[in-house]
């Protein structure tokens, strides 16, 4: 059965800014950020409230978007992949000439008209990685929450990407990097490691930004 989809469609939206790329391969690049609401997740360090979000029609999110410069938007979460309707908003951004990335739990498949995957798998949901998950990303984002190595293992398995990183974890104001560094140094220095592994840090909170 075809869907019929609404002629101006409603979307969970937490907040719409414009920024610059704090993490991963594109750390610095000019983006407006659309910031999705409700996840398919629930991990406890997360820092975003994806809770707290109001409606807005695929209209007033286009119109929004005038009022900033940059012409790549990140779509955000939350997770986006469980956004009804996404299909509509990223074709009308397409339409309109946007270069389009994804940040993802990694466990649904990306839509086709995104530019850039960055693939976040939770190593606290292993059991569900374990089950299903994206096969295909441009960059593949671990969130170090304690020993991950064995995780990062499994998604170089399971998920092919040029770039892979490894993330600290930040709780309660304190960031992990010590650890995060000595298991990326563990992964890096296996006699057969089919990639290589770097650190991404989420510099956009120590340039004071969002």
């Amino acid at each position: 059965m075809t869907e019929i989809r609404p002629a101006d469609p409603q979307y969970r939206i937490v907040e719409i800014f414009e920024s610059l790329q704090g993490e991963g391969y594109n750390t610095g690049m000019p983006a407006v950020f659309i910031r999705l609401g409700k996840c398919n997740l629930a991990c406890s360090w997360c820092d975003t409230d994806y809770l707290t979000f109001k409606m807005l029609s695929l209209s007033e999110i286009l119109g929004r978007l005038k009022n900033h410069t940059a012409r790549n938007i990140i779509i955000t979460g939350g997770e986006p992949t469980i956004q009804p309707h996404l299909d509509s908003l990223l074709d009308a951004l397409k339409a309109q000439g946007y270069y389009l990335c994804i940040e993802t739990n990694g466990l649904n498949p990306a839509p086709p008209q995104i530019d850039f995957i960055s693939a976040s798998p939770k190593a606290c949901y292993a059991e569900k990685y374990a089950k299903q998950c994206i096969k295909t990303a441009d960059e593949v984002r671990i969130v170090a929450d304690g020993d991950v190595t064995a995780f990062a293992e499994e998604m170089e398995r399971k998920i092919r990407a040029r770039h892979y990183y490894l993330s600290p974890c930040e709780q309660n104001g304190e960031m992990n990097i010590y650890d995060t560094i000595r298991q990326i140094g563990l992964l890096n220095s296996r006699p057969d490691a089919p990639v290589h592994w770097q650190l991404s840090v989420q510099t956009h909170k120590w340039a004071g930004i969002e």
